[in-house]
């Protein structure tokens, strides 16, 4: 499934470059660091990794992991359905930068001066019974 994405803290730059060791982020999201690996396991949560295999969150993660836990305990979804739901959403987030791509093409071709047409069209008569 790749990276795991949902919109919570997504504009701040800084918090994307800031990283936490498991026991950090699990402390902020509010888990036991045994929490935070089965869902890196389960695909939930995917953190980035050292190249000695350490993980390590993002703040973004950080904030996937507070949604994850705000799911199951407060909404009762169940892990597969709140995976479900982290894939939708990120197939959601998706389609709308495309929209988003596809808008600023279309602006960009329409702001460009479109040349005069020099087809030439023949008309005539139809035939009358």
């Amino acid at each position: 499934m790749g990276r795991c994405a949902m919109s919570a803290g997504r504009n701040d730059s800084n918090n994307q470059a800031r990283t936490f060791l498991i026991s950090v982020a699990a402390e902020l999201a509010g888990m036991h660091a045994q929490t935070l690996r089965t869902y890196d396991r389960l695909g939930l949560v995917s953190p980035e990794r050292t190249s000695g295999g350490g993980r390590r969150y993002s703040q973004r993660d950080v904030d996937l992991l507070r949604e994850v836990q705000r799911l199951s305990q407060d909404e009762g979804v169940n892990l597969a359905g709140i995976k479900r739901i982290i894939e939708l959403t990120n197939q959601v987030e998706a389609l709308q930068a495309r929209v988003r791509e596809l808008n600023a093409e279309v602006e960009h071709l329409r702001a460009q001066p479109r040349p005069k047409s020099t087809a030439l069209v023949v008309w005539q008569p139809r035939n009358k019974r």
